[in-house]
């Protein structure tokens, strides 16, 4: 159900992951979250006060929904917590599973031809791929020591904003994992999706209002060989939100891939995977819409919904270059064409936080986007908002 974005066209966010501050050094180095935070005194330290920091860069860049940056993960290579964290704490996981030498590092090339990044040595992927060794699924998959509730509290606790908490979805996680115990490998899906289902209810529990699940396998595998079919992928990820929306406003993030700001796909289109898409039983799902420069919007509008809101990336993660309002602004325009104002919410493409820039490039950019949204907002007669970091008044430049 809408409860954050209700009644709130045009409303603003990011994907989640920012960029950690310097002196955040501390890592949670595989302890549960309420370990750490209970047993070390200079990670609790550092965590609430990066949490804090962040939390008030997006209120001063004046954006509606706010996260905690994703700084419960790991300083690893590419953003790989974004997954390990779940390989590091979900029951039924154990050992490392090295990969088969040549298969992994050839081109890949789906049914209509596009083919895939190559991560072989030489490209920068292949840094990426060499850190994320698989583990294997050896028994039965648990929620474990996940512990979502407790690091929404720690947020929510710091903010009157709403804060929007998000998970890797258990498919993905199983499409990096090796199956060792499981008969058929959906089973191994379904399983992660019980387990993380169970783990999403305590977030509820908890008084999230918002929660987003992130990167369904649909876009990835479709128009290739698959163990899985598309339909059975639907189904999983329907299980791992079942009875969600009757609790709080359930978000789906798509995107074409994040690690070290690397797009995984060499040819991508949402295309063919929207009517999947829109199966999903979500209230939002999010779009990878500005690094190329809105060219499904059109596609997207008609291909989902009106049960469901649509959230487009109005600026990339994907360089440092910081996009002027006028671009956001250009971008929202081209989407109002095709999607109502009401049904259109407004974020980044992904995250920020993946080695793939400073937290001063994320911050402008995060002003950018609230003040190109503005610049709509006023020609559509809504309420518009201030990026307080927008404000001279305080400017060290301007004096009386």
């Amino acid at each position: 159900m809408f409860t954050v974005s209700e009644n709130k066209p045009l409303a603003t966010t990011i994907t989640g992951s920012l960029p950690k501050p310097l002196w955040f050094t501390e890592n949670l180095r595989r302890r549960p979250f309420l370990e750490a935070m209970g047993s070390d005194y200079q990670f609790r330290e550092q965590y609430f006060d990066a949490v804090m920091a962040v939390i008030s860069d997006q209120i001063r860049a004046g954006l509606d929904i706010v996260t905690d940056g994703d700084l419960r993960f790991d300083n690893d290579i590419g953003g790989r917590s974004w997954f390990g964290y779940l390989f590091e704490r979900m029951d039924g996981l154990g050992d490392i599973a090295m990969r088969h030498g040549g298969s992994e590092w050839a081109a890949k090339t789906g049914d209509d031809g596009s083919t895939r990044r190559v991560d072989a040595p030489g490209d920068i992927l292949h840094e990426v791929m060499e850190s994320r060794l698989p583990p294997r699924i050896l028994g039965p998959i648990g929620r474990g020591s996940l512990q979502y509730d407790a690091v929404f509290k720690a947020a929510q606790r710091l903010t009157k904003w709403p804060v929007k908490i998000g998970s890797c979805c258990g498919q993905m996680v199983h499409k990096n994992a090796v199956n060792d115990h499981y008969e058929k490998p959906i089973d191994a899906v379904m399983a992660f999706s019980e387990a993380l289902n169970e783990e999403y209810h305590s977030v509820a529990d908890a008084g999230a209002q918002i929660l987003q699940i992130e990167e369904p396998c649909l876009h990835f595998v479709a128009g290739s060989a698959w163990e899985i079919s598309l339909d059975d992928y639907v189904a999983a990820f329907n299980r791992e939100v079942a009875g969600l929306r009757n609790r709080l406003e359930v978000w789906c993030h798509t995107c074409w891939g994040n690690p070290l700001a690397q797009k995984v796909e060499a040819n991508y289109s949402y295309e063919p995977i929207l009517p999947y898409l829109d199966r999903l039983d979500v209230d939002v799902v999010t779009f990878e819409t500005a690094d190329n420069k809105g060219a499904e919007l059109e596609a997207i509008a008609s291909g989902i919904g009106m049960d469901k809101k649509i959230c487009i990336g109005g600026v990339t993660h994907r360089t440092l270059q910081v996009e002027s309002p006028d671009q956001v602004a250009s971008l929202l325009r081209r989407a109002l064409e095709f999607i109502e104002p009401d049904r259109l919410l407004v974020s980044s493409d992904c995250g920020f936080g993946r080695q793939g820039m400073s937290r001063l490039h994320a911050f402008y950019k995060m002003v950018s986007l609230v003040k190109g949204v503005s610049l709509v907002r006023k020609e559509l007669g809504l309420e518009t908002t201030v990026a307080p970091a927008a404000l001279g008044r305080y400017d060290f430049l301007t004096h009386d």
